[in-house]
């Protein structure tokens, strides 16, 4: 018979067949905790679905999706709090939310958003999940992610697409100047700092990121010594600076050390290259 001491909390992902929740699931497998991971239609549950982990999300093609944007990040996620039991559930959140405006962000800042903005979109619908999610009188906590990064490479994401065309062409064309910046954060780090907010979080909200911001610059730097690429940043890009992600919260309850994308970079490359991604041959 199981004692106290062998409890482990059942673990609902829902999402579990994107990038995150795939990789969630597989890290829940190699701890051996209890897991569930159900279609995505699926609201209905014997009991309670435990600690659920919300990962359904669109990122890169909300523009071109606009109203399947609106259903992942806040129509879903109000069946699930409206009929589903559960012990509590994280709300996956972004990092994007703070803007661009801030010396350092931090999980109490304020939001700013303009409905006329197409790119605010995703922030906005992303803002109504979690304030649903915060004020439905239920368990709920968030998290917010940076820039998440790992063998991805089907992805349309910023850091995937400059691997790929530094492979298959020789060549990389930034869209965003050299001098743009952001958090990147690794998967790995992503799904074990989820289980451990979903399963003994104290806190409501959470910055998930690796508090280390990495210029255009610097990636390509290292891509191209890596690869041998050639880099251009095309006429009048604009310059994208998003602040630096405060992580104090997860470094002090978690002991949270998050691994740095340039160091990551070699094994990015060698993960595409086993899927099959072509270099170039000129």
């Amino acid at each position: 018979m199981a004692t106290h001491n062998d409890y482990r909390p059942m673990i609902t992902v829902l999402g579990a067949s994107g990038f995150i929740g795939s990789h969630l699931v597989r890290r829940l497998e190699e701890l051996g905790m209890p897991f569930d991971a159900p279609g995505r239609d699926k609201t209905t549950f014997n009991g309670s679905a435990g600690n659920v982990i919300y990962c359904i999300g669109l990122t890169a093609d909300f523009r071109s999706r606009p109203f399947d944007t609106v259903r992942a990040h806040v129509c879903k996620l109000l069946e699930v709090l409206h009929d589903v039991e559960f012990d509590s559930l994280l709300y996956l959140s972004s990092t994007r939310l703070y803007g661009t405006d801030m010396l350092e962000a931090r999980e109490d800042d304020s939001f700013r958003f303009n409905s006329l903005n197409p790119g605010d979109l995703y922030n906005i619908s992303k803002a109504m999940g979690e304030s649903l999610s915060l004020n439905c009188g239920k368990n709920t906590r968030v998290v917010r992610l940076s820039n998440v990064y790992g063998p991805d490479l089907t992805s349309d994401n910023f850091l995937p697409s400059v691997i790929k065309e530094a492979l298959s062409k020789g060549k990389v064309t930034l869209r965003t100047s050299a001098d743009s910046t952001k958090d990147y954060v690794n998967i790995s780090d992503v799904v074990d700092g989820l289980i451990n907010i979903a399963t003994k979080g104290k806190q409501t909200i959470y910055n998930l990121a690796s508090g280390v911001n990495v210029t255009n610059q610097q990636l390509m730097d290292k891509i191209s010594q890596l690869t041998g690429c050639s880099v251009e940043v095309e006429q009048e890009a604009p310059t994208i600076r998003f602040p630096p992600i405060n992580i104090d919260r997860m470094r002090t309850e978690f002991e949270f050390q998050p691994s740095n994308v340039l160091a990551d970079i070699t094994t990015l490359l060698e993960s595409y290259e086993r899927r099959g991604g072509p270099r170039d041959q000129n």
